[in-house]
């Protein structure tokens, strides 16, 4: 085996192990329980609207649902490493997609992601949905929260924003 081939493979058994680690279930910890790791109550997440591409940051307290636009995340658990550790923040969530029937009346929601995100490495197990996106920044004890300017209640994430005045953009006025 040549020293090329042989790092190629050793790559892709690093990463089918780390997939494995990310595709259990939110409640089981993806590593080592002997490693030292600080479980927060409160996960910080961003978010994208992929059509607007608007960024929201917002706070997901553990065991809430969270809504942000037709998304609902719950967390179930965060963790980060101390400080001295390798930096790596994990979060093991579920989101569910609150469909509609097209006339605004809400359906049941459907689950599209359940496992653990890596603050570190977020396309290792991203969320796959075609509006938005929703990565990790950090795990949180409640009684150190930043002020709430940047929840998504604050942010207004669950209404929707009118459209721009003025023209589109290549559109003529009059």
């Amino acid at each position: 085996m040549t020293p090329k081939s042989w790092l190629a493979a050793a790559a892709l058994a690093t990463l089918s192990v780390s997939a494995a680690h990310a595709q259990a279930q939110p409640g089981a910890a993806p590593f080592d329980p002997n490693d030292p790791w600080v479980w927060g109550d409160v996960a910080s997440l961003r978010g994208l609207d992929k059509v607007t591409a608007e960024t929201r940051d917002f706070y997901a307290p553990v065991g809430e649902n969270v809504p942000f636009f037709a998304l609902t995340i719950s967390v179930k658990r965060c963790a980060k490493r101390p400080p001295e550790r390798t930096p790596e923040t994990i979060v093991g969530m579920e989101v569910y997609d609150r469909r509609t029937d097209g006339s605004g009346v809400e359906g049941g929601a459907e689950r599209i992601f359940s496992g653990w995100m890596f603050g570190s490495s977020p396309a290792l197990n991203p969320l796959e949905h075609p509006v938005y996106d929703v990565w990790v920044l950090d795990c949180l004890d409640s009684a150190n929260l930043p002020p709430p300017a940047t929840t998504a209640e604050a942010d207004d994430a669950t209404t929707p924003r009118p459209p721009p005045e003025g023209p589109a953009p290549g559109e003529v006025s009059d």
